[in-house]
């Protein structure tokens, strides 16, 4: 028996008889969640308005503060925050009074996540930043609590019922509280006017910054990297200049060294297969004339939609003049992550 099959055996001797059973377990749990985020949505008033205000005017950052599982929606509420355009960080309430409430200014805000609003560690934390001048949001269920009454602003995140069957583990509660802080960072966000091109320049190693920031001109191949030939040359050429730049093709140009044409190693073979004297013709003769082009600013999905649109492979990239500058290969965009 596996260790799953047995701990279904275990289940079942407690009264659940059918794998529907657990099923019906995991949607009790869901709904539970769901419905403890939607019953908070009508008690959204002027509290959400101050506390996103007090973000807004915040001069430092926003420390965002709570003990066990709140102390772990609360380390993703500033992580929220920092992605999002608002600086922030976690200090756990422990440490704080051990010596790193000394990252704490007057200037910042405080965010504290506690559903008892009683927590020891609190208890020490709150009057030390009352000392120093940290305006605080409570998120907690107890507007009696010693939080709520340090606080600035309160924002209640007491629930009818956890989704734990013994109803003691914070399950509804602390989906409350991230859904909230997410409401928290994201308004916020949306009042700073913060772009996708913002939200790239916190991620700029993800797939979304490659994609919103990486420009044409860091990906095209230039220097001995970008094959060319004149226009009075032999064909022959460019099979000699596409293998020594080991690329896919080269450019033509003309005595002013703009752009006149576009030679694909495929067009070249094409040609050959056709008429073997080819590779002794003028090379005007085999080039594509008035290829699609690209500036070097332009965004490399942008050089993507282009490619996919005119399903090359090989797009030149000219400057002001029409003088070719670079070469980008769909190659360049599948190593970047673009594609």
């Amino acid at each position: 028996m596996s260790s799953g099959e047995q701990r279904l055996s275990e289940i079942q001797g407690d009264g659940v008889n059918e794998p529907k059973d657990v099923i019906e377990l995991v949607r009790d749990v869901m709904r539970t969640e769901a419905e403890a985020i939607l019953e908070a949505t009508k008690r959204v008033g002027d509290e959400f308005v101050k506390a996103i205000n007090m973000i807004l005017n915040c001069r430092g950052k926003v420390v965002v503060t709570g003990v066990g599982k709140s102390g772990a929606i609360a380390r993703k509420i500033a992580a929220t925050l920092c992605s999002t355009g608002t600086p922030s960080l976690f200090l756990h309430p422990a440490e704080g009074v051990h010596g790193d409430i000394g990252a704490v200014t007057s200037d910042d805000l405080l965010i504290a996540i506690s559903y008892s609003g009683e927590s020891d560690e609190l208890r020490l934390l709150l009057p030390a930043l009352k000392r120093i001048g940290v305006p605080i949001i409570a998120m907690t269920g107890n507007r009696l609590s010693l939080l709520a009454r340090h606080a600035d602003v309160v924002i209640d995140i007491s629930v009818e019922r956890e989704a734990c069957p013994l109803n003691l583990a914070p399950t509804a509660s602390t989906t409350l509280s991230l859904a909230i802080g997410d409401a928290l960072a994201l308004a916020t966000m949306k009042l700073k006017r913060f772009t996708k091109e913002d939200f790239a320049r916190f991620h700029p190693g993800g797939a979304l910054g490659r994609r919103l920031l990486l420009r044409v001109r860091d990906l095209m191949r230039t220097g001995d990297r970008l094959a060319k030939v004149k226009y009075d040359q032999p064909a022959i050429m460019a099979y000699v200049v596409i293998t020594k730049a080991r690329a896919g093709a080269c450019v033509v140009v003309d005595d002013d060294g703009k752009l006149l044409g576009i030679v694909t190693d495929g067009d070249m073979r094409r040609a050959v297969l056709k008429d073997i004297d080819a590779l002794n013709e003028p090379i005007t003769k085999v080039m594509t004339s008035n290829p699609k082009t690209i500036s070097p600013e332009a965004l490399a999905t942008e050089a993507l939609r282009l490619m996919q649109l005119h399903s090359i492979d090989d797009l030149p990239v000219v400057d002001d003049d029409g003088r070719p500058i670079g070469m980008l290969d769909v190659q360049d965009l599948l190593s970047a992550g673009i594609v």
